[in-house]
């Protein structure tokens, strides 16, 4: 297993020469695992991955094939979907994800992000073969060899947490989250011996208790409490406040591996590999 990280930031992207380090796209992890590739968010990460995959494809071997797995509908998840180069590619598979919002159902959401004045093409004018298929909390499917399980997590409008696993690996993916009094128990169900913890870390403790309650976000001491119980090896700070400076999330970082030794800050570009179990 593989894993990836196009874009790391929250809320909106950040660019500028204090966020050019940890970078300034908002939320999308790549996992490859045998011969399936999943998507972790649209954010404007999703263009940068797009552009690899189309460098990727040859005359040989054209078809490109992919499973997205969309947390929630926010406009930080979505906004690179538009700007996905495979998309308007007739030789590109794309199975989007996706729970429900209680409004509208999630192919008319994806398809209003993509309508005049805003935006010149529309969603069935895309030329890629796209599914979509929406789940709840408590489902389980098979994506090859990969088994995809999903959560609830705590968050206005909604929120899916994901736990992907393939060849005695697993990644869980618990993004746009607040954590509750106690840890919150269907995340720490999810998260279980997990290899790797990608979590919402938003806020530190001070901005969380200041003003920040019922946002919808997590800070890294809830995370490094839930990677301890969960038995976790690698917790992954992850969406990062856009107007936290890179030397900032560092600094995060560091109080982070104090209270949970195997606490790494998400970083566009950071790569993270995982041998068969």
């Amino acid at each position: 297993m593989r894993i990836r990280f196009w874009g790391v930031r929250g809320s909106i992207a950040s660019p500028g020469p204090e966020t050019a380090g940890v970078g300034g796209n908002t939320s999308c992890v790549e996992v490859s695992c045998e011969n399936e590739r999943f998507i972790l968010d649209a954010g404007t990460g999703l263009r940068g991955l797009g552009d690899a995959m189309l460098a990727q494809s040859n005359d040989r071997a054209p078809a490109m094939e992919a499973t997205l797995l969309l947390s929630h509908v926010h406009w930080d998840h979505i906004q690179g979907l538009p700007f996905f180069g495979p998309a308007y590619s007739p030789d590109m598979k794309l199975r989007i994800v996706g729970g429900k919002n209680g409004k509208l159902g999630l192919r008319e959401t994806l398809a209003r992000q993509m309508t005049d004045p805003v935006f010149p093409v529309r969603h069935d004018e895309l030329r890629a073969s796209i599914s979509i298929e929406e789940v709840q909390a408590g489902d389980a499917f098979r994506v090859g060899d990969a088994t995809v399980r999903a959560a609830r997590g705590n968050h206005p409008n909604g929120v899916l947490a994901y736990r992907i696993e393939c060849g005695g690996r697993s990644v869980v993916y618990a993004t746009d989250t607040e954590h509750f009094a106690g840890t919150d128990p269907q995340l720490l169900d999810l998260a279980r011996g997990a290899d790797v913890l990608i979590y919402d870390s938003q806020y530190t403790e001070n901005e969380y208790r200041t003003s920040r309650m019922g946002w919808g976000h997590s800070t890294y001491v809830a995370g490094s409490e839930l990677a301890k119980a969960a038995g976790v090896a690698q917790y992954i700070l992850f969406h990062h406040d856009p107007r936290r400076s890179d030397e900032q999330v560092l600094e995060l970082e560091a109080r982070a591996c104090e209270l949970f030794e195997g606490s790494r800050a998400a970083r566009e570009g950071m790569e993270i590999a995982l041998d068969r179990a």
